[in-house]
């Protein structure tokens, strides 16, 4: 009965033995993840480095990603409006602006009324047309 169990221990420590020697293996230092597109081949695996390959259509190769290309502000409204309005910001602290803040501000009064009756008059002579 000894032997058996003598028997039974070294078989047991046998079957052990390479699953230690498996579990002492580290793991790879690098990963890699790579997109290859179409039907280009994907980098070999070393011992060192593992490649993890994502296949993506031939036609969205020179694509510019989906998450970029995705706008959160859509405006219908040109870069010269955009400009018009920072100018517009601005006037307000430029001498002969119509307001307190910034020098020159008091003279500034006349000139805002006669821009804003341009305005109104060239509104007014589109409606016309």
């Amino acid at each position: 009965m000894a032997r058996l169990g003598q028997a039974m221990t070294v078989f047991l420590l046998a079957l052990a033995a390479p699953a230690t020697a498996v579990a002492q293996q580290a793991p790879p230092a690098r990963e890699s993840h790579v997109t290859v597109y179409g039907d280009d081949p994907c980098p070999q695996s070393t011992d060192d480095e593992i490649v993890v390959c994502a296949r993506r259509p031939d036609d969205e190769r020179y694509r510019i990603p989906e998450p970029l290309r995705r706008s959160e502000r859509r405006t219908e409204a040109s870069w010269s409006s955009h400009a018009a309005e920072l100018d517009e910001i601005q006037r307000d602290t430029r001498p002969d602006s119509c307001s307190v803040v910034g020098s020159y501000g008091q003279s500034g009064c006349t000139r805002q009324m006669i821009r804003q009756w341009r305005a109104e008059r060239r509104d007014r002579a589109r409606q016309a047309r």
